[in-house]
């Protein structure tokens, strides 16, 4: 007994340790600071810090939340739709969308380090057809009536709001003022799969290793000697 409780102890201690060393990961944590206004999906940031991170929906994976430098205030959550890089690239990067001379860039799309799949941000229809236009390319939309389900608070995933912005029917406004289905336009290619389970980091320490091999040694010592106790 005394022995298993030692295995358990140890896997936990490792299940522990490699939670903290994939969370940014999971969630894709990334702080960006902007020296301009920037829009995105029904507001303006203005210049400042900000964390930008994936929403805690393990079966949605497009669920993008806006917060403040210090994650105390939620400025927006974002639906978006799976971006495709053939080669991910070994930093952040931000895409935007032009607009007229006097206003914010819009942010398109989002691309976590080493992802080939980033998150390209679905706006509301109207400003999706206003932004299709300038920049000559098909933008994601959604209902304009769903547009203030993004400002709303957003504790968990299951607030209605939030369940409603998940279940919008996305389309794509065309640069000639149609609404076409989004595979026409954009590039089909498999959903972002799930981010696998956690696991140690290359650059890690082996120790939680080492102690979990030493302990079902040790397990594999006691079970040995207590049947050749017994057998005697």
């Amino acid at each position: 007994m005394r022995a298993n409780k030692f295995i358990l102890i140890g896997l936990a201690s490792v299940a522990s340790m490699l939670q903290v060393a994939r969370a940014d990961e999971w969630d894709q944590r990334t702080v960006l600071t902007f020296n301009a206004p920037v829009e995105v999906p029904g507001q303006v940031l203005l210049p400042g810090t900000y964390v930008f991170k994936l929403a805690d929906s393990p079966s949605n994976r497009n669920i993008v939340q806006v917060f403040d430098k210090d994650e105390t205030h939620l400025f927006g959550t974002f639906l978006a739709i799976p971006d495709y890089r053939i080669t991910p690239a070994d930093k952040t990067i931000i895409t935007f969308d032009e607009r007229p001379v006097g206003s914010p860039e819009a942010i398109k799309a989002w691309f976590y380090p080493g992802e080939n799949y980033g998150h390209d941000f679905v706006y509301p229809k109207p400003k999706a057809k206003e932004l299709a236009k300038a920049n000559k390319t098909p933008v994601a939309s959604m209902p304009a009536e769903l547009a203030p389900n993004t400002t709303m608070p957003a504790t968990t995933m299951q607030e209605p709001h939030v369940v409603a912005l998940k279940a919008a029917p996305v389309k794509a406004q065309t640069p000639d003022d149609r609404e076409v289905e989004v595979a026409e336009v954009f590039a089909i290619v498999p959903e972002a799969p799930p981010a696998p389970a956690p696991e140690l980091p290359a650059t890690a320490s082996n120790l939680p290793l080492v102690a979990l091999v030493g302990g079902l040694s040790l397990a594999a010592a006691f079970g040995v000697r207590f049947a050749s106790a017994k057998a005697r």
